[in-house]
């Protein structure tokens, strides 16, 4: 008995001296015989900007290539999407490729409570993708010359 008990000690001394040096754990079988379980690759996603002109009326909603955890672009982004509140609700999006597009039934409005405030005057730019704020609207493009505007009087996308 007293064996036994020596025998114990010693092993569990020797494993948890192996685990305080960094060595591995000892490799424990699978339900699958001797096969290595393994743990799958986590993705890694970005962080998306918002910003709003100083009027309040025009938000925007920058997604990059990869998307968020809660969202990710059909196309796999980069995607920036713009809503003009009045004097109607319209969406205007640049994705990863193609012509800007207005949607103007958008159904999910959730509209301009960014905390960060784009002023007139100022540049944003994130992926391929930068827009400017002036008095008279807001202005997007992105680098290969798709773009759109937003402002009360005026909506335009190509």
């Amino acid at each position: 008995m007293r064996f036994f008990a020596v025998c114990t000690l010693a092993l569990l001394s020797t494993t948890s001296l192996a685990l305080a040096e960094g060595a591995p754990p000892p490799r424990m079988p699978t339900a699958e015989g001797d096969k290595i379980a393994t743990v799958p690759e986590t993705k890694s996603f970005g962080r998306r900007q918002e910003f709003v002109l100083p009027s309040g009326n025009i938000g925007c909603v920058y997604t990059p290539e990869g998307g968020t955890e809660v969202y990710q672009p059909a196309d796999g982004g980069p995607e920036l999407s713009c809503d003009r509140v009045a004097p109607r609700y319209v969406r205007a999006t640049l994705s990863r490729d193609g012509a800007a597009t207005l949607l103007k039934d958008v159904g999910d409005r959730g509209c301009c409570s960014a905390s960060s405030v784009l002023d007139y005057g100022e540049t944003w730019a994130a992926g391929p993708f930068a827009c400017v704020s002036t008095r008279t609207g807001l202005s997007c493009e992105r680098n290969d010359g798709h773009s759109f505007f937003l402002s009360r009087r005026r909506l335009n996308a190509n």
